[in-house]
């Protein structure tokens, strides 16, 4: 599948698509080449402006505070060097030989920057609406989960009480890890009753557990009702 295919989106002027892949170590070794640096830090405004956007629609009661909290998380690097690997953005960048042979293709900040300049070239070719579908299409549930009020998808505390109202033990999580040092994947189960119920993974080990919480709780049949896991 082509990166195009990925993302949703067809390039107008495909030169765009070849910039925002082009990492500066490349261009040292090609004169003449332009890195995705410019168009790194367009779609960095653009990210924020959609995030922001759709933080101040799907919470209209949630204060600034929280709400600046919510765009930091939903834009960090970790995240967006997770939808990087997502998309195999790793496979199409192009990298110097050095670069390259450090493992600079799976690289988070590498990546990171890679997503942000992918989306400021689909903004220039394309427009602000093909580069909102692009954001949200890859981060509309992180967009969602990040300015939810205090406690309100604290996932893991329901579980745990309704797992005590059932009068079961308290639902127990196992991690695993793998990765790069600095791009690490944790991945998390979480049983109760000697049961699995839900799986999840994340950048950091309380997101992989928040994550299979969550799982655990959705998973709920309907009939269950509110007290029941």
């Amino acid at each position: 599948m082509s990166l195009e295919e990925r993302i949703g989106y067809r390039f107008v002027d495909p030169r765009l698509l070849r910039t925002a892949l082009a990492h500066r170590s490349w261009c040292s070794e090609h004169p003449g080449e332009q890195s995705n640096e410019r168009l790194e830090f367009l779609g960095d405004a653009v990210l924020g402006l959609v995030t922001a956007h759709a933080l101040y629609e799907r919470f209209p009661d949630a204060p600034e505070g929280q709400l600046a909290k919510a765009r930091a998380s939903v834009v960090s690097a970790a995240t967006l060097a997770e939808v990087g690997l997502a998309l195999d953005l790793g496979d199409h960048l192009r990298l110097g030989k050095g670069e390259a042979a450090s493992g600079g293709a799976t690289k988070g900040s590498i990546l990171a920057d890679a997503v942000e300049a992918l989306i400021g070239a689909v903004y220039l070719d394309g427009g602000i609406e093909p580069a909102r579908a692009l954001v949200l299409a890859q981060l509309d549930d992180r967009i969602s989960d990040a300015a939810s009020r205090p406690g309100a998808r604290d996932y893991k505390t329901r579980l745990q009480e309704v797992a005590a109202a059932d009068g079961l033990q308290p639902p127990i999580y196992e991690i695993s890890e793998s990765g790069p040092d600095h791009l690490k994947r944790f991945d998390a189960t979480v049983e109760i009753g000697g049961e699995v119920r839900g799986t999840g993974h994340g950048s950091s080990k309380k997101e992989a557990e928040q994550r299979a919480a969550r799982a655990a709780w959705e998973a709920r049949s309907p009939e269950d009702g509110a007290s029941d896991v």
